[in-house]
């Protein structure tokens, strides 16, 4: 098994961009090997299986998804009330239309995980532990609501980020920052 591990992650992100372009079944290791621009095959020097691409690209998503923490400390620096869990929702939406291929991916993979057991074994982890840290950051920053408060939020969220990326006909007419004010009125407390 080959060692560089700037190849390994380049290699990922480039299954994690087949994914999205692709669905799971055009995830081979030639197809990552051409997104790559590297000799084929190279992924097959670098991960034992499809079940390990999957799995590795179940851990690198979370990676690619997670804001940079000085942009959160300048986005916490207002009040903990629902209006900044609202402006948070809406960064929320921001960040993942920016890292859109990334939320397909993990579309892909979620549905993936359904007939991979170490996939599923893996984005169960990943997901388990954001969200776990979703409400100690919740908790923590003294933002209204309690830990049911962001289990709610976060369902919430993530469908209409799925509606967005898979049939965005469906919010057509909607504005998606008042559609994000709308549920955060209606999950989050004033206090």
């Amino acid at each position: 098994m080959a060692r560089n591990p700037e190849r390994r992650t380049a290699l990922v992100d480039a299954a994690i961009e087949v994914l999205a372009r692709e669905g799971a079944r055009g995830l081979t290791f030639r197809a990552v090997d051409a997104q790559a621009g590297v000799p084929a095959g190279t992924a097959s020097n670098y991960f034992a299986s499809r079940d390990d691409l999957f799995t590795q690209a179940g851990s690198r998503i979370h990676v690619r998804m997670t804001p940079d923490p000085a942009q959160v400390d300048r986005a916490m620096r207002h009040a903990p009330d629902r209006e900044l869990v609202t402006e948070l929702m809406r960064w929320l939406m921001r960040r993942m239309t920016a890292e859109r291929t990334g939320y397909l991916a993990l579309l892909e993979l979620r549905l993936e995980a359904t007939r991979r057991p170490a996939l599923q074994a893996e984005l169960n982890r990943a997901i388990r532990t954001a969200l776990d840290a979703n409400v100690r950051f919740h908790l923590d920053a003294g933002l209204p609501g309690d830990a049911d408060t962001v289990l709610v939020l976060y369902l919430a969220m993530t469908g209409l980020l799925l509606e967005h990326f898979t049939l965005p006909q469906v919010l057509s007419g909607t504005e998606l920052d008042k559609l994000v004010e709308t549920v955060v009125t209606r999950v989050v407390p004033t206090r």
